[in-house]
């Protein structure tokens, strides 16, 4: 059975939150999140189901109109498929987490992702 290492996978990026990707197939994709404080995924609403599972840090997930604190060791169980979502680390701390997508989402789904990124908008509405 093959594990997840999320200290061989663990790499920070100043400019953006890093994803590493550690499976993927047509029906899941699962990646390691890493999040500089007040680093964030945008919201948005993906055709796919998302657990998230918190390994350290603190932070924010958005479920629809609903932010959820999050800490090291909290797993938001499902955000269902359409209904938006985001992430965000505290600002004085790092963010580690475990995110799972069914299925996975498309490129034109993450296209508000890249354009939130791009304007340093966590929700761009």
């Amino acid at each position: 059975m093959p594990t997840i290492d999320f200290d061989a996978q663990r790499e920070y990026d100043d400019e953006s939150f890093a994803a590493h990707g550690v499976f993927r197939s047509d029906r899941a994709k699962v990646v390691c999140g890493f999040f500089e404080p007040g680093q964030f995924i945008p919201v948005h609403a993906p055709d796919s189901d998302v657990v998230v599972s918190v390994r350290s840090g603190s932070g924010l997930v958005r479920e629809g109109e609903v932010d959820h604190e999050v800490d090291a060791g909290d797993v938001v169980v499902v955000v269902a498929a359409g209904t938006a979502r985001g992430i965000k680390a505290d600002d004085d701390t790092r963010l580690e987490a475990l995110l799972v997508t069914a299925p996975p989402p498309t490129e034109a789904e993450h296209d508000p992702v890249r354009q939130g990124l791009r304007e340093g908008v966590f929700d761009p509405d």
